[in-house]
């Protein structure tokens, strides 16, 4: 079989943790999701991430790999040593193995073969982890979505393949990005009579145009007229929720944030909607435009600088 360097497929050190690498495998599949990049490659690497993933995530699949040694580069034909057996084989033994191109699957495949053909084992499916993204206003309402997924399958010779399985998932009202969703019995398929594996599913928020959120909270920025901020107005605000008529303060100055109660993330307590303001100059592109600034100089005593030397 041919021997692959799973921290390079990560890029982290072969000393990594176990946050770093779980960090080092978010980003790579996100990078490399074939709805997110279109590079014809781009799906392979997402497979070779996954399957890196899924041996340094599992302590006794890591300990595994590391016994080979580091004296292998990517590509080279290796077997694994004879004393090795029992570290890849359940119930230990030696066991004479086929050779395949695959080598997730030729070093840790021949769990499941020597499972259901020496000892017809029952062995439950493994758990499975994606992302699902989701819009803020999901998180207010709710929502059905269609997730696909390319899911690890062990064939009948122990192989590992994927096929793509396509999930209606319920978004609840109220979950929070980074939250996530167990799907029971949506996992990796079991050996021999076992259950299937659960599916967790990690809530991923889509950045919105609109609006900023921080746990329940959600902000957006309200742009004024000077005369509204300066005279103080009754301004239409949409929110995820519905539009909503915000009182401006008279001598609002521009970053002053006003705070709608309970109008945030759905929840016990629910967050807060906060509206910062932001003044906004019309421009003086026309002589009309020009006059008036003339005459609010002329007019008005304000030195914008009176607290700027100090």
């Amino acid at each position: 079989m041919r021997y692959k360097d799973y921290y390079a497929v990560m890029g982290v050190p072969r000393t990594a943790t176990e946050a770093e690498i779980k960090t080092a495998h978010r980003k790579l599949a996100r990078k490399f999701h074939p709805d997110l990049n279109k590079d014809p490659n781009a799906e392979e690497r997402f497979k070779e991430v996954g399957e890196a993933w899924d041996v340094l995530k599992d302590p006794e699949k890591r300990a595994a790999f590391d016994a080979l040694g580091t004296g292998y580069k990517n590509g080279d034909e290796i077997r694994p040593r004879p004393d090795m057996s029992e570290e890849f084989a359940y119930g230990g033994g030696n066991e004479s193995h086929d050779v395949n191109d695959d080598f997730f699957s030729d070093l840790f495949g021949r769990r499941a073969r020597h499972a259901s053909r020496s000892y017809s084992t029952d062995w439950p499916g493994e758990d499975l982890h994606a992302r699902v993204s989701v819009s803020l206003e999901d998180l207010y309402n709710g929502a059905q979505r269609t997730v696909s997924l390319q899911m690890p399958v062990i064939d009948d010779q122990g192989r590992m393949t994927y096929q793509t399985r396509t999930l209606d998932v319920a978004i609840p009202k109220g979950i929070l990005d980074g939250q996530g969703l167990r799907l029971a019995g949506q996992g990796g398929t079991g050996i021999g009579n076992a259950p299937r594996g659960d599916l967790y599913l990690e809530i991923e928020l889509e950045e919105h145009g609109r609006y900023r959120v921080e746990g329940r909270d959600v902000t957006t920025d309200l742009p004024l007229a000077p005369w509204e901020a300066a005279l103080g107005a009754d301004v239409l605000v949409p929110t995820p929720s519905g539009d909503v008529t915000v009182t401006v303060p008279a001598q609002s100055s521009a970053g002053r944030r006003l705070r709608l109660k309970g109008r945030g993330i759905p929840g016990n307590p629910p967050g807060d909607f906060y509206v910062t303001l932001e003044i906004v100059l019309p421009p003086a592109d026309t002589d009309a435009n020009k006059a008036a600034y003339v005459a609010l100089r002329e007019a008005s005593h304000f030195d914008a600088r009176a607290h700027y030397y100090g």
